[in-house]
């Protein structure tokens, strides 16, 4: 299984800075040997989706709408998205769910509403400080990865999974490799009781992947690829750790 290093952007970027990202990656990216996507603010989906076409980068969004058409001001459905070319969409972040209040039915939805527009859901599951301090990790990410289970049935198989520990999310601090791969298994188990095609199921590790750690943690028996926060906004550092997935 090839790995898979996903950018998302957040709620960074501007016209300049997004063309002079891009081709930046571009002109040091070569033929990688891992899949490569970004996920951009949507506002900017057209510009990305014309400086991407033809190269080996897939275009992502930072979220999908549960709904399908209708009075929802400000949503943006699958069907728009895909359009526009995209690939993936981030479902669950840890922000979306912390800040927008969405529930692990809400994360569930938006992952079936993705897979019906032939769009690969990248769901996002983790614990908090609190809740590991607790010793509950277990709990919490077997309870939020159940719910998509649920909903999604079958269809299961057809998902990307990053696991980013909210603690570890813009701090600086990051799991330990094996720390990682402890709850990574733990994912990879409850997705092959699931599915028998769990083993081509990504999952990726999301919580301050950096140019320094990558290898490491890609190292990892479970962790196929990495969900990159800043360092995807630094050209030298997405293609380090590209790179470190080959």
């Amino acid at each position: 299984m090839k790995k898979l290093i996903a950018g998302n952007w957040k709620m960074n970027g501007s016209l300049a800075a997004n063309e002079k990202l891009l081709k930046d990656i571009l002109a040091g990216l070569g033929q990688p040997a891992c899949q490569v996507a970004v996920g951009v603010p949507a506002i900017y989906l057209a510009q990305c989706q014309a400086l991407l076409a033809g190269t080996a980068i897939d275009l992502g969004s930072q979220d999908i709408s549960a709904q399908e058409v209708g009075a929802y001001t400000g949503e943006i459905s699958g069907a728009m998205l895909k359009e526009f070319g995209v690939r993936y969409a981030i479902v669950g972040h840890s922000e979306r769910r912390q800040y927008h209040g969405e529930t692990d039915e809400l994360v569930a939805l938006k992952a079936q509403r993705a897979l019906g527009c032939g769009i690969t859901p990248i769901v996002c599951v983790g614990e908090t400080l609190a809740e590991r301090e607790a010793g509950k990790t277990d709990e919490v990410v077997k309870r939020q990865l159940a719910a998509v289970i649920h909903t999604n049935g079958h269809c299961i198989s057809e998902i990307v999974v990053a696991y980013e520990p909210v603690w570890a999310i813009g701090t600086g601090k990051t799991a330990t490799p094996e720390m990682a791969q402890q709850v990574h298994a733990l994912l990879r188990a409850q997705l092959k009781a699931a599915s028998e095609h769990a083993d081509r199921i990504q999952l990726l590790y999301g919580g301050s992947m950096n140019a320094a750690n990558a290898a490491s943690l890609l190292a990892q028996p479970d962790i196929d690829g990495g969900l990159i926060g800043g360092a995807a906004l630094k050209p030298q550092d997405f293609l380090t750790i590209i790179a470190a997935a080959a």
